[in-house]
């Protein structure tokens, strides 16, 4: 056995339809493509979403609901998140970098500290907010809280 008799096994490889090389091939005329019509001419691609001149799906279903641009978008965190990290870190200080060393946070992310959980040690909490909750639980330990 060579490099030069090798085949591919039988029925591995197939012929591909060759279309519109004439009247003989079974294939001429109009190449498969049917009579008449968008899809018989050359040139055509469909629009997405068109349904044959039916009225598309996207324009039947009514609009709906209400999206704020001015909305700002803030990565929660829960005091007993922040208890933890203080307790695992030895930290007094938590802040952004702080969150984001520990993978809890990005650094495109807005923080706000929210009030779920308990907190027992006196920590200097930075975020961009806080829940009246969180603020009074961190100040009732003798904390601060610093927005940025």
């Amino acid at each position: 056995m060579n490099l030069n008799n090798l085949q591919p096994a039988e029925g591995a490889t197939k012929q591909s339809k060759r279309i519109g090389r004439g009247q003989g091939s079974g294939r001429g005329g109009t190449s498969t493509r049917g009579h008449k019509g968008a899809k018989s001419r050359s040139g055509y691609s469909r629009k997405i979403g068109f349904e044959g001149g039916q009225m598309p799906l996207q324009r039947v279903v009514p609009k709906s609901g209400f999206k704020n641009i001015n909305r700002v978008e803030y990565k929660a965190i829960n005091l007993d998140v922040v208890e933890s990290l203080a307790v695992k870190n030895n930290l007094t200080e938590i802040d952004k970098q702080a969150l984001i060393e520990a993978g809890i946070a990005s650094k495109n992310d807005k923080i706000k500290i929210l009030g779920g959980g308990t907190l027992t040690k006196k920590l200097t909490v930075k975020a961009n907010a806080f829940s009246k909750s969180a603020k009074e639980a961190i100040e009732k330990l003798e904390g601060t809280t610093e927005i940025l």
